[in-house]
């Protein structure tokens, strides 16, 4: 009897960190995820349990406005253009699509693809090159554009007790639940409870995402962990 209480509370114990280290390492994947987010691509669908957003591989400053001898290749929004330089450059090649000024409205939603366009394989640190020419509705004030290389889809499945994840497929004006041709990777398991929320941003703070999930394993010990994180939302 002395023996047994204190063993079980450590067995206990122990059910419990293992449970909270895989929801940890979860949504540690998730936050990072988040904070590669294209700006204002955070949607939420299935009631609370699917987010989905655009992951960003790179990004700069289109040139505006030609150099002091008139040189430089000027993004110009009047027409369908088909290419512009990088100011400064990117990090490497860029692979995907370019985006400028998305606010995920009407005419600058980089999932309805008014404000998106694919990258041709001459594209370069220094030059952009388009797939085909594109006339992007919006200027961003900053001169700021994002590539865009994979949508990325976290979806509770409270069903099965699974939290996973997709990316590689195509993107959709509407959110997709769950995203059609790619099987999902297991983030984590015993998932027993899941939410998300997305707090769009104002004129005084950035957006937040709140992302809340429970596990319980099968001999009934249960955690529930809580994160949230700040968003880029300048576009």
């Amino acid at each position: 009897v002395m023996i047994t209480l204190p063993v079980k509370s450590s067995l206990d114990q122990l059910r419990r960190t293992t449970l909270v280290d895989n929801g940890e390492s979860a949504l540690r994947l998730l936050l990072r995820d988040i904070r590669r987010a294209l700006p204002n691509s955070i949607r939420i669908t299935g009631g609370g349990t699917v987010l989905e957003l655009l992951h960003t591989s790179d990004g700069g400053r289109y040139r505006a406005q030609p150099a002091g001898d008139g040189s430089g290749n000027v993004l110009d929004f009047t027409v369908a253009d088909g290419s512009f330089d990088v100011i400064g450059s990117l990090q490497a090649s860029p692979q995907g699509d370019v985006v400028i000024y998305n606010l995920g409205q009407t005419h600058a939603d980089a999932y309805a693809g008014g404000n998106r366009a694919s990258l041709a394989a001459s594209s370069t640190a220094a030059s952009i090159v388009l797939s085909a020419p594109k006339k992007f509705p919006l200027q961003s004030p900053q001169q700021r554009f994002f590539i865009v290389d994979t949508p990325i889809t976290y979806r509770c499945n409270l069903s099965s007790g699974e939290l996973l994840r997709y990316d590689g497929y195509g993107i959709t004006a509407v959110q997709a639940d769950p995203p059609a041709g790619v099987a999902g990777q297991l983030q984590v398991n015993h998932l027993s409870a899941c939410a998300f929320a997305y707090t769009s941003a104002t004129a005084t703070r950035s957006g937040l995402v709140t992302l809340q999930i429970g596990l319980t394993d099968s001999s009934g010990e249960s955690t529930r962990l809580i994160h949230q994180v700040h968003v880029d939302n300048a576009p």
